[in-house]
């Protein structure tokens, strides 16, 4: 497994971004296609540029996040939210990025549901792009069970569509994150390597810096090891007064799990 972290985790611009997870010997860094980076705003030129930037720095993409108002569930605007993905998707090839994190809306609990005919009919059309271009959008988890999640996924016939385990958002959503990584087993392609821990009775659960929450990664590591998982743990920290610093003590938490 490789390291990687969340440039928007580090709280500094792209450049300065990119020479931190130089200094802290991450192969990878996550970064949203947004701002100077969208899809419609980076030129050939500037796609070019951006990958002479990365190399530069001896980073490669672990995936392009895709940021969204609203999931594929929703039917206002979704037209033009595919679109933007599909857009995302091709920029992610062009980039060298084999994934794409999105969170796609939650899966409804009966197919009669409406939502769930546009939740199908969207990720079927963009998992099909995803077989033209390269690419896999990951969906994130959290918002179901990976065992609904699995299900729903078997159900489509693509291989555009995977997995972005993030077992703090699993906990956080009521959900046992080891129970839930066997379930997707040989699904996920992304993983966010995020803690978080339990709430009492007068609180909910809250993400909390690596490795100072209930995830038991040393199992985390090890099952995805027997899954014959290979790609990026990347580092997300989305909350907390010190997120870079906070960033840079969960590399070195990982490292001393999977080495490198």
């Amino acid at each position: 497994m490789k390291l990687g972290v969340r440039l928007e985790s580090l709280g500094m611009p792209v450049r300065q971004g990119l020479g931190e997870a130089e200094r802290l010997g991450v192969t990878g860094v996550q970064v949203d296609a947004a701002g100077d980076l969208a899809p419609d705003r980076l030129t050939a030129t500037g796609r070019r540029e951006f990958r002479h930037l990365l190399r530069g720095h001896g980073q490669g993409l672990t995936a392009l996040g895709c940021p969204l108002r609203h999931g594929f569930d929703t039917a206002e605007n979704l037209q033009p939210r595919i679109e933007h993905v599909r857009k995302v998707m091709t920029l992610a090839f062009d980039l060298g990025a084999g994934v794409i994190v999105v969170e796609a809306g939650r899966i409804p609990d009966t197919a009669n549901d409406p939502r769930a005919a546009l939740l199908t009919e969207s990720l079927l059309a963009l998992g099909q792009h995803g077989d033209r271009v390269g690419t896999v959008l990951a969906l994130e988890t959290g918002a179901e069970s990976g065992a609904m999640l699995r299900q729903f996924l078997d159900r489509l016939d693509t291989g555009g569509l995977g997995v972005n385990y993030d077992p703090a958002n699993l906990l956080m959503n009521g959900f046992e994150p080891l129970a839930e990584l066997v379930a997707l087993s040989g699904r996920i392609v992304h993983v966010h390597a995020k803690d978080a821990r339990r709430g009492g009775a007068s609180r909910s659960a809250q993400e909390v810096p690596l490795g100072h929450g209930d995830i038991d990664w040393l199992q985390v590591v090890g099952t995805l090891s027997a899954q014959d998982y290979r790609g990026y743990l990347t580092v997300e920290r989305e909350s907390g007064t010190n997120r870079a610093a906070d960033v840079a003590a969960g590399v070195a938490f990982l490292r001393r799990l999977v080495g490198g």
